[in-house]
């Protein structure tokens, strides 16, 4: 029940407009008794006591309501300008502010009148009263002049307030001394000026100036050193390619000379394909008001935002490493473009994880240039359906500042704002810094074609260091001729090559190696002991499915844990979720980080992982993988959200940040990596021959045709070959408990960091023969090759099937069947860097092979035919027929019925172990090898 309604049950003297005056007045009773009228004070003596009222109240007088009425009317305008006065803002450089009727007095029934009446300028939080003139001028002053601010859509009241509270305290303006203002036109001068330089000196190159929104470059330099003041030692940033240049010269601290060489095309360059100068990265220290601060800029292809969650993933892993307040001490900025913004669909999957438990950094502060144009696009109607580029930052409630690019003290202003913002309440908070672009998309473009009007209007336009130059010489802080000599300066130290940043801490010209200095120049045979003793593997395991006393695991759970046990005891073979968790178990054992996302990982897509196992009594969640001894290492493991690409860029970026933990990204389905493509072509596969980062994330894509249909089927094993190249990645498929063991102890042991691109299994998860005894976890090792099981007399072996994943196994209990035992069976199980020392091994073994076919699942056109066939010719010193046995070419992966697979794999198994092989167009490249090598001989 409401006060009003508490203390007037049957009176119709109130209505809904006397509401906050006598809720105003109660909470001021309540606050001080004495200063509340003796009728009132009685009144709401005898309404907390819960009995009538000893005295009337009398009736109100005509004045009282109309000063109640006057107060709801100005409670509502005050309202309108906090929720919508960013719409009237004069915030863009392009045109002038539009006013809105929503602001004006008259429509809340204010007139002259009124202007100097004295109003509560917020009856619920303070006693201050203003008169209307004064709170109309804040008001304006606050939200409808250079910055206009969205917050009233957030729900946490502690926030809007405090944010309040700052607003209008400062009527969003800032305080800047007569040094902060010179250095503003110091670094807009700088930020003018190499682009000045680089379009007279590289005539028609590509650069992607920052002209027209120079003032980003104050603004991170203020954003850096304000971090920095409150205790922040890295700052990690990511952006495309719009102002790059500008931002590693001025910020960063990038020589000169360097981007000289590089738009010469002189600049050295050691190994790989390398990348234009306009997406490389950076790494630096400056000092700061609270120490050094090292600064990162992330490499980026032009794949505009996807570098996003890739920045993330860099920051959560160095937060990781921290003790302390690391989401204070390292610092996630990301710079975006309008159209990017709001048209990536990864931008909204980066928000969306922000405050999730596996990928929330504590809040990243995003700086949107918003040049009002994407190319040639700049009709909102075409390039949204939003009335801000920002709007979907909304679904994070974070705070939007719309500030004009124009005025240079405003942008600084908001940026301590969006500092102070992101350190109190470690959210995301969002920079709209509206400007223009005064060429452009590029500098050989001609932006009027499309934009006639819009570049009319720029081209007229004086850029903003001629605009706060001409402000700074009105108020007398610079004399007329001091910002020509502040230009020509600038220009001296260019022509000299020198940095033009602020001064560097030490010799920090490229990103930090030394994490990194281990792994480099190393090859992939490189050896690594995976073997544990029995001892060890026994006592890993006994720890490995321990649950706390009196917790109640579901019964399927505690089946499978007791089935555990027993295969730690030698009682049952191993299956592959006891492989799987105890090659998770004995790194954590030897102290070593884990870190394991995905869509449903803590149970598993396929019900075999049960790492994080839930009491059916009380909810509650137990990790045993984190509780195996003291001084383990630390087992990170979460649900992701339902997203792909947000969140393998994300696991990229952890893993090219942290070189020692294993870092795994499991697909519920192999397919669904689809959504993560740009992912896997622009970073997994070709980041280290373009800009030499090294990463050791391991993918786990579910794989196997179970006659599931084509979406559940295929992981696209051919995509991944496609790629490969350099051994810039490692394509496995394991088939055997044991296998996935050391694999992924592989992974993290040996002295090399290379993607991991692992196709597990489904169906093989519970199958009968694929199992391990523990002999083979202690004594064995990763086999890229693996040689035929069953015992033949390899003099009788004539023919020879070679296979990967789940087909070994149709083949095996067929072949033992129909004891067809000239056939051998060798499963490739490394299929890139393909293993040729360990297959030539193998071959010999065989010296009266007459046959060798490659057998497989998928489409002839899909999986790993076409991509492993051409290995063969330089291999093969005997003549060999080659074949083929598997299905004919498919648009689709898979068929989609179920009796249609059955006869299928029938068919394939068949033809590769009893029906004659159809030579291949290998077949005649090979006998062309040889032949060839024969006459050279």
């Amino acid at each position: 029940m409401s006060t009003q309604s508490g203390l007037f049950p049957n009176s119709t003297a109130f209505s809904e407009d006397n509401a906050g005056f006598v809720e105003a007045l109660y909470e001021q009773y309540l606050r001080d008794p004495e200063t509340v009228a003796p009728d009132w004070r009685e009144k709401f003596r005898a309404f907390r006591e819960g009995r009538p009222a000893e005295r009337a109240i009398p009736p109100l007088t005509v004045d009282v309501d109309r000063a109640v009425r006057k107060q709801a009317a100005v409670d509502r305008l005050i309202d309108q300008y906090r929720t919508h006065g960013h719409l009237s803002a004069d915030n863009n450089p392009l045109k002038p502010a539009s006013p809105s009727r929503d602001l004006e007095p008259a429509r809340y029934g204010l007139d002259a009148t009124d202007m100097d009446a004295v109003f509560y300028l917020d009856i619920l939080q303070s006693d201050e009263k203003l008169p209307l003139r004064d709170i109309l001028d804040t008001l304006q002053a606050t939200y409808c002049r250079h910055v206009g601010v969205e917050y009233m859509h957030i729900m946490d009241s502690e926030i809007r307030e405090w944010l309040r509270r700052k607003l209008e305290g400062s009527r969003a303006q800032g305080d800047f001394d007569t040094e902060q203002k010179r250095e503003l036109l110091r670094l807009l001068t700088a930020a003018e000026g190499i682009e000045k330089h680089l379009h007279r000196k590289y005539v028609g190159q590509k650069r992607f100036s920052l002209e027209g929104a120079e003032s980003l470059i104050p603004l991170l330099d203020e954003l850096i050193q304000r971090c920095g003041a409150k205790g922040t030692r890295e700052v990690v940033l990511g952006m495309a390619h719009r102002g790059r240049l500008n931002v590693l010269i001025n910020i960063l601290g990038k020589k000169p000379e360097l981007l000289f060489r590089e738009f010469e095309g002189t600049e050295s360059h050691e190994g790989g394909s390398g990348d234009v100068k306009y997406h490389l990265g950076f790494s630096s220290d400056v000092a700061s008001p609270g120490g050094p601060v090292h600064l990162t800029l992330a490499f980026n292809p032009s794949h505009l935002e996807i570098i996003d969650p890739v920045v993330e993933g860099s920051v959560r892993a160095r937060q990781d490493r921290l003790a302390g307040d690391a989401e204070a001490a390292v610092v996630p900025v990301l710079i975006h473009g309008d159209a990017a913004f709001a048209g990536q669909g990864v931008v909204m999957e980066t928000l969306n994880m922000a405050e999730t438990r596996a990928y929330t950094t504590g809040g990243t502060i995003h700086i949107v240039i918003n040049n009002q144009i994407g190319f040639t696009t700049s009709n909102p109607f075409d390039a949204r359906s939003t009335l801000y580029c920002t709007d979907v930052a909304n679904m994070v409630q974070a705070p939007v500042f719309h500030v004009n690019g124009d005025d240079p003290e405003a942008v600084l202003y908001v940026t301590r704002l969006a500092v102070d913002y992101r350190m109190k309440f470690r959210r995301d908070v969002v920079i709209d810094l509206l400007c223009y672009r005064r060429h452009g998309h590029n500098e050989a473009d001609e932006p009027a074609v499309t934009q006639p009007l819009m570049y009319r209007f720029i081209r007229r336009h004086p850029p903003v260091r001629a605009l706060y130059a001409e402000r700074l010489i009105a108020e007398g802080i610079v004399t007329p001729d001091e910002p020509a000599r502040m230009e020509q300066d600038y220009q001296d130290a260019l022509a000299r090559g020198e940095p033009v940043s602020r001064p560097l801490l030490g010799d920090s010209a490229g990103y930090v190696k030394t994490r990194w200095d281990r792994y480099r120049d190393t090859d992939w045979t490189a050896a690594a002991e995976t073997g544990l003793p029995m001892a060890d593997l026994a006592a890993i395991a006994e720890r490995m499915t321990a649950l706390p006393a009196g917790f109640e695991a579901h019964a399927r759970v505690e089946a499978i844990h007791t089935a555990r046990r027993r295969m730690a005891a030698g009682e049952l073979p191993a299956d592959w979720g006891f492989g799987e968790t105890l090659a998770y178990a004995s790194l954590l054992w030897e102290g070593r980080n884990v870190r394991l996302t995905g869509q449903d990982v803590g149970r598993g897509t396929f019900f075999h992982r049960h790492a994080i196992v839930h009491d059916q009594r009380t909810g509650e969640v137990c990790a045993p993988l984190q509780h195996l001894r003291a001084g383990q290492g630390r087992f990170d493991i979460y649900d992701s959200l339902l997203s792909e690409e947000g969140v393998l860029g994300f696991e990229y970026g952890y893993s090219s940040s942290e070189p020692d933990t294993l870092v795994i990204w499991e697909a519920q389905f192999g397919d669904f990596a689809n959504n993560a493509q740009v992912v896997i072509d622009q970073f997994i596969s070709s980041g280290e021959t373009k800009w030499g980062r090294l990463s050791g994330l391991t993918l786990l894509l579910p794989h196997g045709y179970e006659g599931q249909g084509p979406e559940h089927s295929s992981a696209r094993l051919e995509r991944y070959l496609q790629l490969c190249a350099g051994d810039n990645i490692q394509v496995c498929v394991p088939t055997t408990p044991a296998q996935i063991f050391h694999l992924l102890r592989r992974q993290l042991l040996r002295p090399y960091r290379r993607p991991l691109i692992v196709l597990t299994p489904k169906s093989l998860l519970r199958h009968k023969l694929a199992t391990s005894s523990l002999s083979e976890f202690a004594q064995g090792r990763f086999r890229c090759v693996i040689d035929e099981t069953d015992r033949h007399e390899p003099a009788r072996i004539t023919r020879l099937v070679l296979c990967a994943g789940k087909v070994y196994y149709d083949l095996l209990e067929t072949r033992r069947r129909y004891q067809t035992n000239h056939v051998a069976l060798v499963r490739i199980e490394q299929l890139y860097p393909f293993p040729r020392k360990d297959f030539l091994a193998m071959l010999k073994r065989y010296p009266n092979l007459q046959e060798l076919i490659w057998c497989q699942e998928e489409p002839e056109n899909q999986g790993a035919w076409h991509q492993i066939k051409h290995r063969f010719p330089g291999i093969l010193d005997r003549p060999f027929d080659i074949g083929y046995a598997g299905p004919p070419m498919s648009a689709s992966p898979a068929v989609g019925h179920f009796r249609q697979h059955i006869e299928q794999q029938k068919m394939l198994v068949e033809r590769a172990l009893v029906l004659p092989v159809t030579p291949t167009a290998t077949t005649e490249i090979a006998h062309a090898h040889r032949n060839q090598c024969a006459s050279s001989a």
